[in-house]
């Protein structure tokens, strides 16, 4: 069985965090499960949790009024599920869905918050990681948008 700290220095989102870093991270680390269907994340609850995926796929969700909910993104292992966890209001924008059974990292935001307010290099080094994340996710919302709303040729 591997460690946390190992699990944690092989995702993307962590690599190159220093040793010391990764240590004050794995403390409010630990490993969960979802099966298909289950959420892992609701639109406008608390961001608590954020999540690292290691296994299966996961659909970023809008609900449209009249329509119910829509994809605006399939996430893969890897990635990382929640990026509101970090900027206040600390709330979600969107649901996230497993498609199928996900193995993931669940890290606790209020502990990771808090080891940010302590050592704010922590707090940048995080910051650095979770603005190409979001920048990202805009990307790929506004590309969805187009898509739907723009002009049909």
């Amino acid at each position: 069985m591997q460690s946390l700290d190992r699990i944690l220095s092989e995702h993307p989102f962590f690599t190159g965090l220093q040793p010391v870093y990764l240590a004050l991270v794995s403390g409010c680390a630990k490993n969960v499960r979802f099966e298909p269907g289950e959420f892992l994340l609701r639109e406008g609850a608390p961001a608590d949790w954020f999540y690292l995926l290691r296994h299966g796929h996961v659909a970023l969700q809008v609900n449209v009024p009249g329509r119910g909910a829509r994809s605006v993104q399939t996430l893969h292992a890897g990635e990382v599920v929640g990026v509101s966890w970090l900027i206040p209001p600390y709330r979600w924008n969107y649901d996230a869905r497993a498609l199928e059974p996900v193995r993931a990292i669940a890290l606790d935001a209020a502990c990771l918050r808090s080891k940010c307010a302590a050592d704010h290099h922590l707090g940048y080094d995080l910051l650095q990681r979770v603005m190409p994340v979001l920048i990202q996710r805009l990307h790929a919302a506004r590309l969805q948008f187009l898509d739907v709303y723009g002009p049909s040729r």
